[in-house]
């Protein structure tokens, strides 16, 4: 396929991941790319390749995942927009659509990328949030959280917290933004933004300030797990239910 003669077109998509097996497409199970590129080619009549501003795991969802593809169709972005959100299923919807240049590609041209991660500390659970928001029954305090997080802003090696078995050239990021919102008594919203993640990192930090808001570990232990790079240190997996791909930034 010649790129060079086809058009570059940039969508940004809002997903509930509960139904899917993340992002990538994988034989035997549903994901958001197997959808969205299904609906692509039958609306555009060709095949379609979509790339992601990143592969978010099963029940993770997104309010800003950003994605491209090559076509050479005469359809204008706003069209492919409106034809989209007429055969994807009501979980998966395109917020916005554009045409950008050739060079532009959903992971590589993005300087960074946000993070949420929701909690719902009260002792009675939420039949509406159950598949949104990790529900943790034990009220958790928040300065020594906000002490940790402020321990990570910045470069560091981040092996602690990224998957078992992950394969990276490199383990180093860079946090832009860490924070925890808390306007609300009983929901918690842990914010990460980086120049990249690690496989599993969001979740496994969160699962590890989740103990020192227990007061099951502190800050200094925080800190010694981080300088570690041991995984066996860090905490627990947060449930993939409570995190959100929020948006992805691009340098202009």
């Amino acid at each position: 396929m010649n790129r060079k003669a086809q058009r570059n077109f940039k969508l940004v998509l809002e997903y509930d991941g509960a139904s899917y097996h993340g992002w990538q497409r994988q034989q035997g199970v549903l994901t958001i790319q197997e959808v969205l590129e299904s609906r692509l080619e039958v609306m555009l009549r060709s095949s379609i390749r979509v790339r992601a501003s990143g592969r978010t795991d099963a029940g993770v969802h997104a309010e800003g995942q950003v994605v491209n593809f090559y076509s050479n169709t005469g359809m204008q972005a706003a069209e492919i927009q409106r034809g989209l959100n007429s055969l994807l299923p009501s979980d998966i919807v395109v917020l916005h659509a554009e045409e950008v240049a050739h060079s532009f590609h959903a992971r590589f041209s993005a300087s960074s990328k946000t993070y949420e991660y929701r909690i719902l500390n009260r002792t009675v659970p939420s039949a509406l949030q159950r598949k949104f928001a990790w529900h943790i029954r034990r009220s958790l305090v928040t300065s020594p959280m906000r002490q940790c997080l402020s321990l990570i802003i910045g470069t560091h090696d981040f092996s602690a917290f990224m998957a078992a078995g992950s394969s990276v050239r490199s383990t180093e990021r860079c946090l832009l933004r860490a924070e925890l919102n808390h306007s609300d008594p009983h929901r918690l919203v842990f914010v990460f933004e980086a120049n990249g993640f690690l496989r599993h990192m969001v979740r496994n930090l969160v699962g590890t300030l989740v103990d020192v808001g227990k007061d099951v570990s502190t800050p200094e232990m925080f800190a010694e797990i981080l300088a570690s790079k041991d995984r066996r240190r860090a905490g627990m997996t947060a449930p993939a239910h409570g995190l959100y791909l929020k948006s992805v930034r691009y340098q202009e």
